[in-house]
């Protein structure tokens, strides 16, 4: 059983956790709190080379990290700076076992969940077709949530990424969310969307359901605990109603 959960704010990004803990506190029966940063409060002097050994160096390959000092520098500095940090993709696993040492001795149980709300990208490796790919979460103890993996993870129409890279050759810059929203058809998340509160309610509730349940994704594609692959069904799941399927309504209608 979770008797705990302790959500971790994201600052440098669109996420409000405390928004996100007053939702989830309506829906699950153990008590919910909200604490700082975790990367600030729960910090050691190992961290950055274990951000650096997280690396993934190339789509394509299974081994990760590059230890060398300037990028152990370079996480040091992103772990104080967050905001000039980016453009890096994570090992979530490895970064999960990394922050996992990090929690208190007394709250290690997993009747005492852990949800960072992160501003890094983390990918998995799948052997299936031997790549890495970006997700939202990593359930688990602690449970990651990516932020940025919210917009960069589920694959957004083509159109987007045409109209996105003909835009940068012209002006030398990312195109703002109201001219992609205007040229690309479709719905989708994009940095520091203003839904993106909204959207990761489900993703947090996700890391709760799977500790309480041992049910890792609903398969009913408008659910909340769904893990959709593609943008349009990240809105349709996370920002649609009915917020639930039928068997899940029972669980977390508030």
């Amino acid at each position: 059983m979770v008797d705990c959960v302790t959500l971790y704010r994201a600052p440098t990004t669109e996420a409000d956790a405390d928004a996100i803990a007053e939702w989830l506190d309506e829906r699950v029966a153990a008590e919910v709190t909200v604490r700082d940063r975790f990367l600030d409060v729960r910090s050691d002097d190992d961290l950055a080379e274990a951000f650096a050994e997280a690396r993934v160096l190339d789509p394509y390959d299974r081994e990760t990290g590059n230890t060398m000092l300037g990028i152990v520098r370079y996480e040091e500095r992103a772990l104080e700076h967050p905001e000039r940090a980016g453009g890096v993709i994570y090992d979530g696993l490895a970064v999960q076992e990394a922050l996992r040492e990090l929690l208190p001795a007394a709250e290690r149980s997993l009747s005492h969940l852990h949800v960072p709300l992160l501003d890094r990208v983390l990918g998995t490796w799948g052997d299936h077709d031997g790549r890495w790919h970006k997700r939202v979460n990593v359930l688990g103890q602690p449970a990651l949530v990516s932020v940025p993996g919210l917009y960069e993870a589920p694959a957004k129409p083509e159109q987007y990424y045409r109209v996105k890279q003909r835009t940068a050759m012209v002006s030398g810059d990312a195109p703002p969310r109201e001219v992609l929203e205007a040229e690309v058809e479709g719905e989708f998340l994009v940095e520091d969307d203003p839904r993106t509160t909204e959207a990761l309610r489900g993703y947090v509730l996700q890391a709760y359901h799977y500790l309480a349940t041992g049910e890792a994704f609903c398969e009913q594609e408008g659910c909340r605990l769904a893990n959709p692959h593609r943008q349009p069904g990240v809105i349709e799941a996370q920002l649609r109603e009915p917020e639930f399927c039928e068997d899940h309504a029972e669980l977390y209608r508030p």
